[in-house]
């Protein structure tokens, strides 16, 4: 989800990423988000925060990351298993190379 999607439907961190741990596409926010036109709907930030009380018992995530910082995590934990697999494959190469013929 980027800051637009969030700016459009004026969303916080903390909705955003309420949003995202409820699996939520941020591509089909419009369809939830038509309370104009349809008036029974809430409006998206208070149907996000009713679905994330209903499913996990609390009113939000216990540690909000801005969209950003989500980003250099992922990034980071990416970059992480990066080096761990080609540890792993340098380890194994190694290993056979090793081994008497």
């Amino acid at each position: 989800m980027d800051r637009r999607t969030a700016a459009q439907y004026h969303l916080t961190d903390a909705q955003v990423q309420m949003a995202r741990e409820l699996g939520l596409n941020p591509h089909k926010f419009g369809k939830l988000a038509n309370e104009k036109q349809e008036p029974w709907k809430a409006p998206l930030p208070e149907f996000i925060e009713q679905i994330y009380f209903k499913r996990f018992g609390k009113t939000m995530p216990d540690k909000v990351m801005s969209i950003e910082e989500s980003a250099k995590e992922s990034e980071r934990k990416n970059e992480a298993r990066k080096q761990r697999k080609q540890a792993a494959r340098e380890a194994t190469a190694t290993a056979d190379s090793e081994e008497p013929s």
